[in-house]
């Protein structure tokens, strides 16, 4: 008997308020919306790339697995502490420059603590 009782979390003056039981709401079930990652289990990785450049060297950061507009935030905020230019492509922050080193310090202060510099 117990097995087909549903739990409701509906106090006793709100269930007399719908009057017919079987009028009453669904439980409500857990919510499935997709949860970030959290920044120390991201794996992120500092490239430096010169191909297709023009023979200028440029910092590539992958593997930060956040939506466009925070990315956009985070490319703003590390470039406007390095005092570079950049911009956020497919997925990936494009920096000006061999800043690896100060990347992977920058990043790691800011709680990506799984950051590795993968060029060097």
């Amino acid at each position: 008997m117990d097995k087909d009782k549903k739990n409701v979390s509906l106090s006793w003056e709100d269930f007399q308020a719908m009057g017919n039981p079987e009028n009453a709401p669904e439980t409500p079930e857990e919510s499935s919306e997709e949860q970030e990652p959290e920044k120390s289990k991201m794996v992120v990785r500092v490239y430096l790339e010169r191909k297709n450049r023009g023979g200028k060297t440029a910092t590539i950061i992958k593997g930060l697995d956040l939506y466009d507009d925070e990315l956009e935030v985070l490319a703003k905020k590390l470039k406007s502490s390095l005092g570079i230019g950049g911009a956020v492509k497919d997925g990936e922050i494009v920096l000006q420059g061999d800043k690896r080193v100060k990347t992977c310090e920058y990043l790691k202060k800011q709680g990506y603590s799984n950051t590795k510099n993968a060029g060097a």
